[in-house]
This record gives structure tokens, C-alpha cells and sequence, in this order.
């Protein structure tokens, strides 16, 4: 399996990157075509731990993603690989008899914003009393920040790809009611679904 790489604080090595190209050819097996795309990230932080982490897009558009870190980069590929082939396996049938609902997509911005940016702070409210009167607002911090897809799908699929991607939140275009809805899972093990009624972009 090709995948395309990047590598972060770290230097390119074709070793790794080989390595995860065995590992992720297991999972071909689950599919009888060839996957639309797949990239590894792979960095290392300053505690020295190894992060691995894969995105992989099926030809029906679905996408699995998973994330692993460990103090040995290999060990953080196997973790990742095997979290991705349970992912498949328990999904499979679905997967297999999914089919795009088709339809324009969209972009959004989404971005991670440090606590400290809304939080109160010590000696925050003498501050505020100098500035007030002044127009001065806080300064808001972002993290990082990326382009999100945004596609549309009902909401049975998008409980499948919000377990796919592993994240706490998914935006999609409800295929029904044609507007951007969220579906998110509960801290109780419930989904809990948000349906905002705005109409999505070309819709």
C-alpha cells in the first residue's frame, strides 16, 4: 500500500515509513478495491514520545483514522494499525454496503484555542477596570487549527464515521433535512445529535 507521509520534529525515515506500508497492507484484505488515499503522520515530542497516526479514505468515501503514541515509534505503528483493523472489522458490513450520498460538500475551520484565552486569570479584574472604557479585548491563542470536510450523509452513517475518525464530534449534512446537524457521543455511551436547521452551503 502507498501511502503519502509527513514527519515532524523528527527526520524522514524510510524505515518507518515502509514499516507502516506492511502494516497497513493487512487491512487491504477488508476491501476489494483500492483506498482513495492514505497519509501517515508520524513526530516526536519533546518528552520523547513517539506519535503515529493514519488517515485513510475508502473508495465509498468513508474515512478511518487513528492515533497512537508510545516511547518507540514501531510500537506507536502497530497500535495505530491495530486500532484501524478493529475499526474495520467491527464495522465491516457497513462499510461494505455503504454508499455515498452525493451532494456538495463544504469546509469549515475548526481550531484549538487555549483555556487560558477565556479562562479567568489572576489579577484579570484590576486589569479590567484599567481598561475599561478602552475598547481593549483579550487576545485569543490558537493552538492549531485545520480544514474540515463537511459532507453529506444520514445521520445512521455519520454515528459510523464519527467511530471511524475517533473523534468526540462530527458536522455533516443530514441527507433528509438537507442542514448542518452534529452528532457527538455522550459521556453516558449515547450519541447525542445537535440539529441546528441552517441550511448547508449549495444546498
Amino acid at each position: 500500500m502507498q501511502i503519502s507521509t509527513t514527519f515532524r520534529h523528527m527526520e524522514a525515515s524510510p524505515a518507518v515509513r515502509d514499516y507502516a506500508e506492511e502494516r497497513l497492507d493487512k487491512i487491504r484484505k477488508y476491501f476489494q478495491r483500492e483506498l482513495l488515499s492514505a497519509h501517515a503522520t508520524f513526530s516526536v515530542e519533546r518528552n520523547h514520545n513517539h506519535t503515529a497516526e493514519f488517515s485513510l479514505t475508502l473508495p465509498n468515501g468513508i474515512v478511518l483514522q487513528a492515533r497512537e503514541t508510545t516511547e518507540d515509534m514501531y510500537s506507536s505503528v502497530d497500535l495505530a494499525a491495530a486500532r484501524i483493523e478493529r475499526q474495520v472489522r467491527k464495522w465491516k458490513e457497513r462499510i461494505r454496503t455503504h454508499k455515498p450520498h452525493g451532494g456538495p460538500s463544504f469546509s469549515i475551520r475548526q481550531a484549538v484555542i487555549t483555556s487560558e484565552s477565556f479562562d479567568p486569570q489572576p489579577g484579570e479584574d484590576d486589569q479590567a477596570d484599567k481598561a475599561q472604557g478602552k475598547g481593549t479585548t483579550a487576545k485569543v491563542h490558537v493552538v492549531r487549527e485545520r480544514t474540515v470536510e463537511v459532507r453529506i450523509m444520514s445521520v445512521e452513517d455519520a454515528a459510523m464515521q464519527l467511530n471511524l475518525v475517533e473523534k468526540e464530534f462530527l458536522v455533516f449534512t443530514d441527507v433528509d433535512s438537507k442542514a448542518v446537524s452534529v452528532i457527538y457521543r455522550r459521556k453516558d455511551g449515547n450519541y447525542g445529535l445537535i440539529e441546528t436547521g441552517a441550511p448547508a452551503p449549495g444546498a
